[in-house]
C-alpha cells in the first residue's frame, strides 16, 4: 500500500521532508518501530542490527555512550544501518543557543554527517532548531528535528503549559519533523495530537507490550493504544534489546505498531 493513502492527511500535511521519508519507510517496513539502541559496545550495536534491521523503521542512538566508539567503526555501523533501510535518530537532547548547536552538530561525533533526525528541547528558544538545520546545510544534507514535548519519566517537569508552549512554536518551523509525546499515557498523548494537528509527527517512547513500571522512574503503555491515540513511532527500548528474542520480540512491536496504524 502507498505511503499517501495508508498515511492519508498525515503524509500531505506533512512540512517536513524526512517526515515522508519515515512514512515510506514505515510502509516498507510495516512497522512504525524505532528500536533505541541502547548498547556500550559497537559489537552490541552491529548485533542489533543484524537481528531485528528488517522489523524496525527507526535507530535511535546515544553515540556518546559507546565505549568503544571510533570514527571508522561508526561510519559502518552507520553504513549498516542505512543497507537496513533505517533512519537514524540520534537522542542529543540539544539545549543551547542556535550558534552553539550547530557547532555541537559537528565536532568530534559530526552527527550533522550521519544523522536523519536528533531530538531539542525549546528551552534556549526556537533558534535552536535554526542551529541545527545549519548543522546539516554545512554538509549538505538534510534532516529533522524533534522537540520534547512530553516526557514519560516519573517527575518531569515539563508541565502542560510549557508544552503547549513547544507545540505552538515548533508547528511554524519547517526544520521541525516533529515532537516526542508521552506513549505511557494515551489520554495525554491524544491531547498532544489534537494540539499538533496533521501536519507534524509524534514519536513517543514509554511503550511497552509488557505495560507497567520500568526501571529508573520509567513508566509504559501499550503500543496499539499509543499509535491509536496519535503515536506515528514507537520508541522501544529493553522491551526488544533485553528480550531474550530480540529478533521475535522485534516482530512483535512492529505487528502492534502496524495494526495501530491500519485501525487508525
Amino acid at each position: 500500500m502507498e505511503a499517501a493513502t495508508i498515511w492519508g492527511e498525515r503524509w500531505s500535511s506533512a512540512s517536513n521532508n524526512m517526515a515522508k521519508a519515515y512514512m515510506e519507510v514505515a510502509c516498507r517496513k510495516q512497522s512504525l518501530v524505532c528500536l533505541a539502541a541502547d548498547r556500550s559496545t559497537m559489537a552490541g550495536l552491529f548485533e542489533l542490527i543484524e537481528a531485528v534491521g528488517p522489523y524496525i523503521a527507526a535507530l535511535k542512538t546515544h553515540v556518546d555512550l559507546v565505549d568503544d566508539w571510533t570514527p571508522g567503526s561508526w561510519a559502518s555501523f552507520c553504513s549498516a544501518a542505512k543497507d537496513a533501510d533505517l533512519l537514524i535518530f540520534e537522542d542529543r537532547k540539544f539545549a543551547d543557543i542556535g550558534g552553539i548547536s550547530r557547532k555541537q552538530m559537528a565536532g568530534v561525533y559530526n552527527i550533522r554527517a550521519w544523522s536523519d533526525l536528533v531530538t531539542a528541547h525549546l528551552i534556549s528558544g526556537p533558534d535552536i532548531v535554526d542551529g541545527l538545520q545549519a548543522g546539516w546545510e554545512d554538509v549538505g544534507r538534510e534532516g529533522g528535528v524533534l522537540l520534547l514535548a512530553q516526557m514519560s519519566s516519573r517527575g518531569n517537569l515539563l508541565d502542560p503549559k510549557y508544552t503547549t508552549e513547544v507545540v505552538a512554536k515548533g508547528k511554524q518551523h519547517d526544520g521541525v519533523f516533529g515532537f516526542i509525546g508521552n506513549g505511557s499515557r494515551p489520554e495525554e498523548l491524544a491531547t498532544l495530537r489534537a494540539a499538533v494537528g496533521e501536519s507534524k509527527m509524534i514519536w513517543t517512547p514509554g511503550v511497552n507490550l509488557s505495560v507497567g513500571d520500568g526501571e529508573m522512574g520509567q513508566r509504559y503503555g501499550d503500543p496499539v493504544e499509543a499509535v491509536m491515540a496519535g503515536s506515528d513511532c514507537i520508541i522501544v527500548g529493553s522491551g526488544i534489546h533485553k528480550s531474550e528474542d530480540p529478533e521475535s520480540a522485534a516482530k512483535a512491536y512492529a505487528s502492534a505498531s502496524w495494526s495501530g496504524l491500519t485501525q487508525r
